[in-house]
This record gives C-alpha cells, sequence and structure tokens, in this order.
C-alpha cells in the first residue's frame, strides 16, 4: 500500500517490477489509518483512505491528500508494517534471548531462525536496510523452515 501512484515511489523500477512478478499486488493512492480487529483481537481489516496527488512537496514529488468521504476498509488477516529499513529497537527490548548483531538486526542462521526457538526473522530485521526481493526471499525461506519446524513438532501422523 502506498500513498502516492507509482511514479512517485522511491523503490528501484526493477525492485517494482520483481515485487509485482512475485505476486505482490500494489494498492496505489491509498494510506492506511487504522488496524480494525475483531471481538477477539485478531486483526480483521485495515481502515483506509484514498488519496489524490496535489502540489509537489519538498522533495520534489507531489503530495497526496485525503479524498473526502473515501474512508473504507480493507479485509485482511495479517499487517506487516514496512517502513524504513531499520530494525525496530523495540524488538530487542521485548524479546529477551534474542541474539543481534550490529546495528540491532536480528542474527538468523540460513532457514532465517533466530536464536530463539520458533521464532523466523528476516529482511531489514535481519539484513538491516535491504530490497523488497532479499526480503522475499527470506520470507519464503523462513516460511519453508516454520513448516519444518511445525512439523517436527507435532511429531509423525
Amino acid at each position: 500500500m502506498y500513498r502516492r501512484s507509482r511514479a512517485e515511489m522511491p523503490a528501484r523500477l526493477e525492485e517494482v517490477r520483481h515485487a509485482e512478478e512475485e505476486g505482490i499486488e500494489l494498492v496505489l493512492l491509498t494510506s492506511p489509518v487504522e488496524i480494525v480487529g475483531d471481538d477477539r483481537g485478531w486483526v480483521s481489516g485495515l481502515r483506509c483512505q484514498r488519496m489524490e496527488l496535489g502540489e509537489p512537496d519538498a522533495s520534489g514529488r507531489r503530495r497526496p491528500t485525503v479524498v473526502p468521504g473515501s474512508d473504507h476498509v480493507l479485509r485482511v488477516q495479517t499487517v506487516i508494517e514496512a517502513i524504513g529499513q531499520r530494525p525496530n529497537p523495540v524488538i530487542q527490548s521485548t524479546t529477551p534471548d534474542l541474539a543481534t548483531g550490529p546495528s540491532g538486526v536480528v542474527t538468523v542462521d540460513d532457514a532465517q531462525a533466530t536464536s530463539r526457538p520458533g521464532v523466523f526473522a528476516g529482511g531489514d530485521l535481519s539484513r538491516g536496510g535491504a530490497t523488497v526481493i532479499l526480503a522475499m526471499r527470506d520470507g519464503r525461506t523462513a516460511a519453508r523452515a516454520i513448516d519444518a519446524y511445525l512439523a517436527a513438532r507435532r511429531g509423525p501422523s
């Protein structure tokens, strides 16, 4: 989800194209404003506003402005905040025994497993600033490892 159009994206064209080839759907000219939960506390939606482009801002890109009356809820089950390219320092302080390396990145093995059993990490959290493509690769690697981890915990079927 991006509050501007494709033309204003700070990502390289190649990164955007690769993301779309990996099945990532871009929702443009839309800004999230609230994560919506159900009565059990699980994520059920993302309240959003449609945007339109106004005059250029200090960066030279056209400034997004809210389209009045455009609030809507996008039904989702998971929200992944992907803002910035540094690990959130809160993770280390709220997750004891999580090994970290330089600049606060979380240490992972080849399967994206961290020092905490059953906890996996990737993308900027384990690499620092990296490309979306590498983050997607990390996610796929971690998904396979998580599946194997859970299967081993369940035991033979």
